[in-house]
């Protein structure tokens, strides 16, 4: 089983601060040394996956079986 590539991410530099956005909405917004490191790493990775993980907006592909364990049957 393969998780879907994440999409949707965007992301803008207003001085030192990279405010990263998911489908138009702020999701973060990165400042100083960390605001610096995303740029580096934007350069030279797959983006998307960049701010998704930045974010924490990511899946970890085992949503599902755990939603269909037994011990989630209540839930």
């Amino acid at each position: 089983m393969t998780a879907a590539q994440p999409s949707g991410f965007a992301f803008t530099v207003t001085g030192d601060e990279v405010v990263i956005t998911h489908h138009g909405r702020r999701a973060t917004i990165l400042r100083g040394r960390r605001a610096a490191d995303f740029l580096d790493d934007v350069e030279s990775g797959d983006d998307q996956q960049l701010m998704a993980r930045v974010t924490g907006q990511y899946r970890h592909g085992n949503e599902r079986t755990a939603r269909n364990h037994p011990r989630n049957a209540g839930r």
